[in-house]
């Protein structure tokens, strides 16, 4: 009888023991959550570029994780795509931008937001995420003053708590208007009238072209803003025919009327040549025009040309179509490279600490993406500075090759 007392109690040890011990397996076993959110326009023609962002954000985590898992299995990762558009304006708006930044900083599990599109909404977003720690990484920002001194108390007041936060995988305007009007000069187009849609990102890109145009010679016969509301622009064409220009470059977006004003400018006899920035490379702008009306307009973009790309750029190419079974736009490959930097910096930290995670990213140094081999500088600028040309032909986007000036 007592041998039999002393191995019930063992057993009921034994049970004891599995009970005490069962949850805290249970728990280790159960990764915790680091979430990644993006914001983007995606009501309106922008969703045609930005959905093919979103695909290339979630493709990157489908191929830089083990089923979202990283750490060994520690965390994973959940992504939630946010627009940042509203029906009523049809693009960006800023109220939209100021709840998705908030509602970023209040998630305890965010630790990343890979945004925005549209320089104006990062204005309103840094300095919300700044002061939560957030780091935020563009994929698509341009804008100088982001990042480097441009406007009165830039970059400085966009930081309040004085420590940077916001990095971006695409190249500033101040490199990208100064390549175009040299390349306008390489074509020959000696006159120009310059046009901006009055938002952050079209005015800056408008400025470095017009400084640059008019430190290498080229003849401007004019500067307006438009209303990117307005119904025709027949007055502005008017005017702009009677200065008889060989260019008309455009600073600003589709979403600010840029197909409308195109029509308009061809409908008054303007046969000069039309060149944008990165913000009309997308199909939208073609159909906002007309595909007839659009050949031959040329725009710039950061990156080289496809077939300059390292490996792991092409494949990206390959593998969207595989996937989507469409081509991505443009900024799908921005899009691709943001995500797979802050998945780096995620597993290099291995921590649910978002300031943490943010210096991470900051410290990215030679790194091997889908863009090639680069650096981050102490302000959150790429070290990549190369610039494409395109130009429609036949209804398309079609890259004219790598832009190289002196």
């Amino acid at each position: 009888m007592k041998s039999k007392k002393i191995i019930s109690a063992a057993i009921a040890s034994s049970v004891l023991a599995s009970a005490v011990i069962a949850p805290s397996v249970s728990r280790a076993q159960t990764p915790e959550v680091i979430r990644i959110y993006s914001g983007l326009p995606l009501t309106g023609s922008s969703a045609g570029q930005t959905t093919t962002i979103v695909n290339a954000i979630s493709m990157a985590i489908d191929q830089h994780t083990k089923a979202g898992l990283v750490c060994n299995g520690k965390y994973k990762i959940d992504y939630k795509s946010l627009d940042d558009a509203t029906a009523a304006a049809g693009q960006w708006d800023a109220a939209a931008e100021q709840n998705n930044a908030t509602k970023v900083v209040a998630d305890k599990d965010a630790m990343v937001y890979l945004g925005t599109f549209n320089s104006g909404a990062a204005k309103v977003s840094i300095p919300i995420l700044n002061q939560a720690n957030v780091v935020m990484l563009s994929p698509a920002n341009t804008y100088p003053g982001l990042t480097k001194v441009w406007d009165k108390g830039e970059p400085d007041k966009y930081y309040p708590n004085g420590k940077k936060n916001y990095a971006r995988v695409a190249t500033s305007d101040d490199i990208q208007g100064a390549v175009a009007a040299k390349w306008a000069k390489s074509l020959g187009l000696n006159t120009v009238y310059i046009l901006d849609d009055t938002q952050v990102y079209g005015k800056g890109v408008a400025d470095a072209f017009n400084q640059t145009a008019t430190k290498i010679g080229l003849k401007v016969l004019g500067r307006d803003g438009i209303d990117g509301k307005a119904q025709d622009y027949s007055a502005l064409a008017t005017k702009i025919k009677a200065t008889n220009p060989k260019l008309i470059y455009f600073g600003g977006i589709t979403q600010q009327n840029a197909g409308q004003l195109l029509k308009d400018i061809r409908k008054a006899g303007i046969k000069a040549q039309f060149m944008g920035p990165d913000g009309i490379l997308e199909k939208a702008f073609i159909e906002a025009a007309g595909a007839d009306i659009a050949n031959g307009v040329l725009a710039t973009i950061a990156g080289t040309t496809k077939d300059k790309l390292p490996a792991a750029g092409k494949k990206f190419y390959v593998d969207y179509k595989a996937k989507f079974k469409n081509d991505p736009e443009a900024y799908a490959i921005y899009g691709y490279e943001a995500a797979s930097v802050a998945l780096a910096a995620i597993s290099k930290v291995c921590q649910k600490d978002r300031a943490a995670i943010r210096d991470a990213v900051f410290a990215t140094k030679n790194f091997k993406g889908v863009l090639g081999t680069w650096t981050f500088n102490a302000d959150g600028d790429i070290s990549l500075t190369d610039m494409k040309g395109n130009r429609v032909v036949k209804g398309a986007w079609t890259e004219t090759g790598v832009l190289k000036f002196p």
